[in-house]
């Protein structure tokens, strides 16, 4: 060998041995768990006649169980944060109770409805990562989970064992604001947390009433064409129309006069990818109701 050559290989063997050094940390690192972002959910919470029925009972709630047995074989779910169309707030909240108990917001059901329970435990530590994320929002025991966590919950986790924690709606602050807040919670998918919006895109009580009261469940039809117009939007990442649905498309505001319902489904979108995969689980009408439903990631 030239002495030439023995210079070049004694200045290579300290890199040599620092690249046997990565590659051997690589190996290590390589076998460690990795962290699967959280995919999100957007769903109705269904008719409330069908509050007591058990698993796989309709065509909705069969679909509900698939999406759930789908995340639960794929994911490991450490808490869910839902954010319900029935806890509405001056301000926002979310409740850090060990034990939420089952909220019973309606009245004049049949009593068999004011008895069932969903002993699911709160999620304490994730519920105050909202707080560090979002300083605005406060800490309170004062809520449980409502008539739109609960029912819904009953199929996604028909045994409670789930942690469940959920942070209130301001009714007072535009589709916008409810948006740009929303965006703050998207580092929690990094933590193993589930996050669920509970609501409806169209959802019209006093249409829905008048034909309620005569026995009939057959949609009006503008309420599918407004649903079909939503639908559209999302499959086209329309972000904007659909912040701004009232004014985007002429049955907005009918479709959901007041915004309760609808905010839901903007908690959902705000932690969501430009390029993720958007699935629609399941779609179905009652007059002036939509049981759209939807995943994302």
């Amino acid at each position: 060998m030239e002495r030439k050559d023995f210079l070049k290989l004694i200045s290579l063997a300290p890199l040599a041995s620092q690249t046997m050094k990565l590659q051997a940390f690589s190996k290590i690192t390589d076998s460690l768990p990795v962290t699967k972002k959280m995919p999100v959910l957007f769903t109705s919470h269904g008719n409330p006649m069908d509050i007591p029925l058990g698993l796989n009972a309709n065509p909705f709630l069969t679909s509900v169980g698939k999406v759930s047995k789908k995340i639960r074989d794929e994911y490991e779910i450490k808490a869910v944060l839902i954010v319900s169309a029935h806890w509405c707030t001056k301000g926002t909240y979310v409740n850090v109770s060990k034990f939420p108990e089952t909220v019973y917001d309606f009245y004049g059901f049949p009593e068999e409805y004011y008895k069932i329970k969903y002993p699911a435990p709160g999620s304490p530590e994730m519920a105050k990562e909202v707080t560090k994320l979002i300083p605005k929002v406060k800490e309170t025991n004062d809520w449980g989970l409502d008539h739109g966590s609960w029912p819904i919950l009953r199929h996604l986790f028909p045994k409670a064992d789930v942690p469940v924690f959920q942070m209130s709606i301001d009714y007072h602050q535009s589709g916008q604001y409810h948006f740009d807040l929303a965006k703050q919670l998207k580092s929690l998918r990094e933590k193993g947390v589930l996050i669920i919006g509970s609501g409806a895109v169209v959802h019209n009580i006093k249409e829905a009433g008048a034909k309620f009261i005569k026995g009939d469940m057959t949609p009006y039809g503008w309420e599918m064409e407004y649903d079909e117009w939503l639908k559209k939007q999302l499959d086209d990442r329309n972000i904007k129309n659909l912040i701004d649905h009232e004014k985007s498309h002429k049955l907005g505001k009918m479709a959901a006069p007041t915004p309760d319902h609808y905010v839901p489904l903007l908690y959902s979108l705000a932690v969501m990818d430009d390029k993720e995969k958007l699935e629609h689980t399941h779609e179905g009408f009652l007059p002036a109701y939509s049981e759209r439903s939807f995943r994302i990631g």
